[in-house]
C-alpha cells in the first residue's frame, strides 16, 4: 500500500468515527470542552458548510476535517462551532491553514469557533500548535489545542484497559503506523486489538463496529488477511461467539476479492508498460473494468508471450 493510499484509509476511517462517536472522541482528547458541552441537545454536522469554506480558501481536499455546531451549557451564546482537523502526516503550513480555516470559519457564521487538530504523524517533535506574527505594534497570536497520537504510544497499558470506544481507533493507527515496515507483528496486532473487544464486554453492534475501524485501518496482504481471519474465527468458536465473522463473513470475502483483484490490475500495468510502453499502458482503462480474478490471471500469462497489445486485447475480449 502506497503511502498515499495508506493516508486515505487513515482519513476515511478517522472522518467515519469522528461522525459516529463525536461524544467519545472529545471525552478522550479533550475533557474539558466535553464537560462544558450539553449533549443532550445533540450537535450537527455541517460538512456541506465546511467544504464551502474550504472551497473558497483553495486548500485543496481536506477529507478528514469536521465542522461540528453543538451547545453549551452554560447560556449565553451557547453555539459553538468546532473545526476538528485529524493531520495524519507531516505538513508544512499547517498551522497557517488551522488559522485560515479558524477566521474563514468565525467570518462566515459570527459565533465562537473553537478549533483543535489531532497529529497523527510519525515526528515526535512535530507539534503546531499556534500561528501569528508582530510588526509595527500590530499583533495577531492564535492559538489551537493539538493531541499528539504518539504520546498515547506511552499510556499504552492503560489504554487497553479503557472501554472508551474511541480508543479502539487510537491504537489501530498506532498499531498501523508502528508496523509500516513488518507485516508480521501488524498481524499480530491485528488479533490482538480484535480479541481486545471481547474482553472489555462490548455488545455485539459495538464490537461489529468497532472491527470495521480495526480492519480498515490496519491493512495486511490478502493471504495475510485470511490467515488473521481464520484466527478471529477459531477465538469466536472457543468463545461460542459468532459476532464478527457472521456479520462480516460476505463483506469480507468481497474485500479480500477485491484487494486481489487491485493487485493484479497493478502488476498488468506495470507489465504492459515495461513490454509495450504507452502503447500497452493504453489497455488500461479497459483493463480497470475488469473484476474477474481468473480473467485478470489469465491476462498476466498472456503478456508473457504477447507479441502486440492487441494480442492482449484479444485475451479479454470476447469473439464476435
Amino acid at each position: 500500500m502506497t503511502e498515499r493510499t495508506q493516508t486515505d484509509s487513515f482519513d476515511t476511517a478517522w472522518k467515519e468515527a469522528l461522525d459516529r462517536y463525536l461524544p467519545d472522541f472529545m471525552r478522550l482528547f479533550f475533557p474539558q470542552a466535553f464537560a462544558e458541552i450539553d449533549w443532550s441537545r445533540g450537535y450537527e454536522l455541517l460538512d456541506t458548510e465546511l467544504q464551502q469554506v474550504v472551497r473558497d480558501a483553495e486548500l485543496g481536499r481536506r477529507q478528514a476535517d469536521r465542522l461540528i455546531q453543538v451547545a453549551r451549557l452554560s447560556g449565553e451564546r451557547a453555539l459553538v462551532y468546532m473545526h476538528i482537523e485529524v493531520q495524519s502526516q507531516h505538513e508544512v503550513g499547517f498551522a497557517e491553514r488551522m488559522y485560515i480555516y479558524h477566521y474563514r470559519i468565525h467570518d462566515r457564521y459570527r459565533q465562537p469557533i473553537v478549533s483543535l487538530a489531532v497529529l497523527g504523524d510519525d515526528r515526535p517533535a512535530w507539534r503546531p500548535a499556534g500561528y501569528g506574527y508582530a510588526l509595527w505594534d500590530c499583533a495577531l497570536e492564535f492559538r489551537f489545542p493539538i493531541v499528539k497520537l504518539l504520546d498515547y504510544a506511552q499510556r499504552r497499558d492503560e489504554l487497553e484497559r479503557d472501554a472508551n470506544p474511541f480508543v479502539t481507533v487510537v491504537l489501530a493507527h498506532l498499531a498501523t503506523q508502528e508496523t509500516r515496515h513488518n507485516y508480521a507483528q501488524r498481524a499480530f496486532a491485528k488479533f490482538a486489538l480484535t480479541r481486545r473487544l471481547y474482553t472489555l464486554g462490548y455488545d455485539r453492534q459495538l464490537i461489529i463496529d468497532l472491527y470495521r475501524f480495526i480492519d480498515w485501518m490496519v491493512t495486511l496482504p490478502p493471504d495475510m488477511e485470511v490467515a488473521v481471519w481464520q484466527q478471529i474465527k477459531d477465538f469466536e468458536q472457543e468463545g461460542q461467539m459468532s459476532y464478527i465473522t457472521t456479520a462480516e463473513r460476505i463483506g469480507h470475502a468481497e474485500g479480500l476479492q477485491a484487494g486481489r483483484a487491485e493487485g493484479l490490475v497493478e502488476g498488468i500495468g506495470a507489465m504492459l508498460d515495461l513490454k509495450f510502453g504507452s502503447a500497452g499502458t493504453a489497455l488500461m482503462s479497459e483493463i480497470q473494468e475488469i473484476t474477474d480474478i481468473a480473467t485478470l490471471e489469465r491476462l498476466l500469462l498472456t503478456i508473457k508471450t504477447a507479441v502486440t497489445p492487441e494480442d492482449v486485447r484479444a485475451a479479454y475480449t470476447p469473439d464476435v
